[in-house]
């Protein structure tokens, strides 16, 4: 199965590059980065559970 996610932030700063994980029942089962556009594939096996992304900030510009 294929999760496609698209990312934007409220201050416009790209995420292009950015680190991906994806959560189920709080336990990664993928990683993926940003493209250029924002968005990101995750494929995954199907399954029961609560998915989330977590995205690492530290590669973000501190303001």
């Amino acid at each position: 199965m294929t999760l496609k996610l698209k990312l934007e932030l409220a201050s416009g700063q790209s995420m292009k590059g950015a680190p991906l994980q994806l959560l189920r029942d709080g336990v990664a089962i993928a990683r993926a980065s940003v493209d250029a556009r924002g968005q990101a594939t995750f494929d995954i096996t199907p399954g029961p559970g609560k998915l989330a992304v977590r995205v690492d900030r530290s590669i973000l510009p501190q303001s």
